[in-house]
């Protein structure tokens, strides 16, 4: 597909600085990209590479300043960033349109509506009950148990395994791999110490507009639902224990693990390999650096780091003292030694 600068800047209400004709085709970035290509410029860091670049047009945040030349066609925009993220949305879309059909061999169970605009991929499983939302997409290999309802729009990609009684929202993604609804971990051991299996017979519910990356685990609860709220986005590989509630637009990077139980509030942000304890409650606003260890309730709109965990600026203080522990070691030798001597 190929767009004009000036069809881009009508698309996204920018303003034009050079030849509104230049055509695009593809997109790359600043340092790289060439003839026929778009980029966008959303941090004054990369304004050294503008003067040299060889894409046709650049989408430029409108606060930064730029006096110098370029031959690149400047489409000027409030936030460059955002603005390229609406247009990847149009090209994705064009490039991956909707399917629709079923294509077989594929099982759907007896009784179970397809609408006329979803799309069952060859080799999906549809169990009983199953309740699909219009514009659904399964892909091949997925597997929809038993009484799962799956919301308007949502797009299962292949290998996805939802398991029985599970709800799934309006408008979510989830990508290939995703485990939705295995068994939480309960087990109990008796006098002997032989662990007996506690049955988990709770379910998933993942509202709205979730994403939720490849091969990523959310356990049914032991009674009741665990819960992934309205916008939240999850990464790949990442553990969500069994009666957990994540709530609404909260994100976590890849390989975050949250044990069985535990309350995390509204927007927060973890770090890769973040790791939170059960039966644990998490506030509103939350950051946790990578691969913090997080053990104790935190209140909301607190910065966490570490592990144990700790406040942000503690973090950082009890750092610099341990990057001079074997300096402070030598010291305390030394005073140590004039003490012993004085002793004498």
């Amino acid at each position: 597909m190929e767009f004009s600068a000036q069809q881009i800047s009508l698309l996204l209400g920018g303003k034009i600085t050079g030849d509104a004709d230049r055509k695009v085709s593809d997109i790359g970035s600043i340092e790289s990209a060439k003839e026929g290509q778009l980029t966008f410029l959303c941090d004054a860091k990369y304004l050294a590479y503008l003067p040299t670049t060889q894409a046709s047009v650049v989408l430029m945040t409108d606060s930064i300043e730029f006096t110098g030349e370029t031959q690149a066609t400047l489409i000027r925009v409030e936030n460059a960033r955002a603005a390229m993220g609406q247009l990847l949305t149009l090209v994705a879309k064009a490039m991956n349109p909707a399917k629709q059909g079923i294509e077989q061999p594929s099982y759907i169970s007896e009784g179970v509506t397809v609408p006329q605009d979803a799309y069952i991929g060859a080799f999906a499983y549809i169990g009983k009950n199953v309740q699909l939302g219009k514009g659904v997409q399964i892909y091949p290999h997925a597997y929809i148990g038993d009484n799962v309802q799956v919301g308007d729009n949502t797009i299962i990609y292949s290998g996805v395994k939802i398991y029985y009684n599970c709800i799934i929202g309006k408008d979510c993604i989830l990508h290939a791999g995703a485990v939705i609804g295995a068994d939480g971990f309960g087990f109990e051991p008796d006098a002997n110490k032989v662990n007996h299996k506690l049955p988990q017979i709770g379910n998933v519910i993942i509202e709205d507009d979730v994403e939720i990356g490849a091969n990523t685990c959310i356990d049914r609860a032991t009674m009741g639902s665990t819960v992934i709220r309205r916008g939240v986005k999850l990464d790949n590989l990442i553990q969500i224990g069994h009666n957990v509630v994540v709530g609404e637009n909260t994100v976590a990077a890849a390989q975050v693990g949250i044990a069985g139980s535990t309350k995390v509030g509204s927007n927060c942000m973890f770090g890769g390999q973040v790791g939170i304890a059960g039966h644990l409650t998490i506030g509103d606003n939350v950051k946790a650096g990578s691969q913090s260890g997080i053990d104790n309730n935190v209140d909301s709109n607190e910065m966490r780091m570490g592990t144990p965990s700790l406040p942000g600026l503690k973090f950082h203080r009890s750092n610099a003292v341990f990057r001079n522990l074997p300096e402070l070691s030598r010291t305390v030798s030394r005073l140590e030694k004039e003490i012993a001597e004085l002793k004498k």
